[in-house]
């Protein structure tokens, strides 16, 4: 796990020292065990990096990375779990150390982008060929690492963060409307944008090819999600009982195992949750209990209370005999970290408090690696979404109701839901003709209609108009349209929440304690081989998968009733500030919004 950066130019223009200094130091916490640049003499090509050690942590693993013969130069964020395996398909490489950065290097030379499907695991990586002077970008299926760009007259750059390209003169930093109106809509900023009109990201499963002397950008997909699932919906047939138990079994086990490979040593985060806890059980079916660690975030004011996760997570290392390290935060500890989650923050995001504590905590107990349960409940249906959407698509087609009559409704009963829950629901009947405005009345911060109350009017409109336009996302979503509605809430889970919030919340927050968080449940090859389950007729759930390690999670763990993990710290923050807002999660919302732009 690094940070890496760079730029491309069109001419003879290089960047000056003092932006190559504030792009460089934007990204330090990334990489504090080493860092390394790079620039082309015969081109306007930059590369900058920043080193945290995991794998091969001697100087043969640093960056930039050059192939053996002097070829090609990378810089790579990320893991590549299958890299010992995939250094077999290429016996005439000389090797001279064992990271997965060379293993890229050498596969490329070997297959050039041809070899993106071979590699199993989270990353983001720039390789520049020294005699073609062309520059080659690729970011995983998942989107699980994020890798921003923006263009100016003088070329392009390239980022691990948005805050590392606010430096870089001549990027257009005028407001996005699809990024803040994006922003309102769901909680966090919906990929490709950001809350700047002049900085993108490159797209999950997507890479970007640039070449000297021209300034044409070409963009091609390797990897999509919705074909994935569409593929399984295809397979899909009935299996038995036990059939299916010992696809997920075997599944779970190989992508738990395979991401526990590393130099240093893997802690596992661990709530009361069937996610963390079969990760963990999975773990010990294979792993010496030496070799694990379960590390548990707590609240103090939630001790001995429902809303406390520490005892039961406690039972469950203790099942298992694993090392377990709690630390409870206090509102004192939350006041003296406030101003560096905020500034650390890099798009602004209504979650990633418990991230950004748990990962301090890691760090704190000398952990670089750390295993996350997220993405169990996009699989395998974890979340009311899977139930709630069904049935309320399934109620509009009883009884459909005119857009102008669901329209008018909202409009007349907004006032009552406001002072009632929240004014969202008047939209029941507008927001109910189709999966995508179901999810989005599920899922939404805000709704639609709201965004004038909270953005320049003409700001929200465009924004608007500007999401309502995406092209790639209609295309995305109509290659799941034929799938069951468990298939289609799981694509919209995946790309929607988990990608644009979950993901990259765990990214920045465990970055910024320079900690790399892992996700054995977001794996595009895990997705591949439980796609035809997953879009079959009778989808596995959370019980199946916790079904998973040969030694059965507690019954009290089993049994236990989800809930989502509570935090009290956007009250804390809120009772803190002398005008005293409405507490909430859209207050939390606007204060985190103001925070980020100014």
């Amino acid at each position: 796990m690094c940070g890496i950066a760079g730029c491309f130019g069109f001419g003879k223009a290089r960047p000056d020292e003092k932006t190559i200094a504030a792009v460089f130091d934007a990204i330090r916490e990334r990489g504090p065990d080493a860092c390394g640049r790079w620039s082309d003499p015969d081109a306007s090509l930059l590369l900058l990096h920043r080193r945290l050690s995991i794998r091969d942590l001697s100087d043969t693993g640093a960056q930039p990375m050059f192939s053996t013969g002097g070829r090609y130069a990378i810089v790579f964020n990320g893991e590549i779990y299958n890299a010992d395996e995939l250094r077999t398909r290429v016996p005439e490489y000389r090797f001279v150390g064992t990271s997965d950065t060379e293993c890229i290097l050498a596969l490329y030379e070997a297959h050039g982008a041809e070899m993106l499907p071979l590699l199993r695991g989270m990353y983001a990586f720039a390789i520049w060929d020294t005699v073609e002077k062309s520059l080659f970008l690729a970011r995983d299926p998942y989107g699980i690492k994020p890798l921003y760009v923006t263009r100016t007259q003088d070329g392009i750059w390239f980022a691990s963060q948005v805050k590392a390209l606010l430096p870089v003169p001549g990027v257009d930093l005028s407001p996005s409307p699809a990024g803040h109106a994006g922003f309102f809509l769901w909680g966090s900023v919906p990929e490709p944008y950001s809350l700047y009109r002049g900085i993108h990201s490159l797209r999950a499963g997507h890479a970007m090819w640039l070449k000297a002397g021209s300034e044409q950008v070409r963009v091609t997909q390797f990897a999509s999600l919705a074909q994935s699932f569409a593929a399984g919906a295809e397979q899909a047939e009935a299996a038995t009982q036990n059939a299916i138990l010992d696809a997920i079994r075997e599944a779970l086990h190989e992508s738990v195992r395979m991401h526990f490979i590393s130099d240093v040593p893997v802690a596992v985060f661990l709530s009361a949750g069937l996610d963390s806890s079969t990760i963990l059980g999975i773990a010990s079916d294979t792993l010496p209990a030496e070799q694990l660690h379960a590390l548990t975030l707590g609240f103090d004011v939630y001790a001995h209370t429902a809303n406390s996760e520490t005892e039961e997570a406690a039972l469950i290392a203790r099942h298992y005999g694993i090392p377990h390290r709690v630390h409870e935060v206090s509102q004192a500890d939350f006041a003296a970290a406030a101003d560096s989650f905020l500034q650390s923050m890099d798009q602004p995001t209504i979650d990633a408090i418990n991230t950004y504590f748990v990962a301090k905590m890691a760090r704190e107990a000398g952990f670089k690696v750390a295993l996350s349960g997220v993405g169990g409940d996009e699989l395998f249906g974890g979340y009311n979404s899977f139930q709630q959407i069904p049935r309320l698509l399934g109620w509009s087609s009883r009884l459909p109701v005119p857009h102008g009559l669901g329209v008018l409704f909202r409009k007349m009963s907004e006032p009552f839901f406001a002072r009632l829950t929240s004014p969202k629901y008047a939209g029941v009947l507008e927001y109910s003709r189709s999966i995508q405005d179901v999810y989005l009345l599920r899922r939404g911060l805000y709704m639609p209609w709201e965004l004038p109350e909270v953005l320049d009017s003409d700001l929200a409109l465009a924004g608007l108009a500007e999401l309502g336009e995406d092209e790639y996302e209609r295309k995305e979503f109509a290659l799941v349209k034929g799938c069951s509605h468990h298939a289609q809430v799981a694509y919209l889970e995946s790309t929607r929440y988990l990608r644009n919030q979950l993901l990259r919340d765990s990214d920045w927050a465990g970055m910024a304690h320079s900690v790399e968080i892992r996700t054995p449940l977001v794996d595009f090859s895990l997705l591949q081989r439980l796609a035809g389950l997953l879009a079959s007729a009778h989808p596995p759930g959370k019980q199946r998968m916790a079904a998973a390690p040969a030694v059965a999670l507690p019954r009290q763990i089993l049994e236990r009733k989800k809930t989502g993990f509570t935090v009290p710290i956007r009250d804390w923050l809120v009772a803190s500030q002398p005008e005293k807002p409405e507490r909430g999660l859209r207050s939390w919302a606007k204060f985190v919004y103001q925070s980020q732009w100014r």
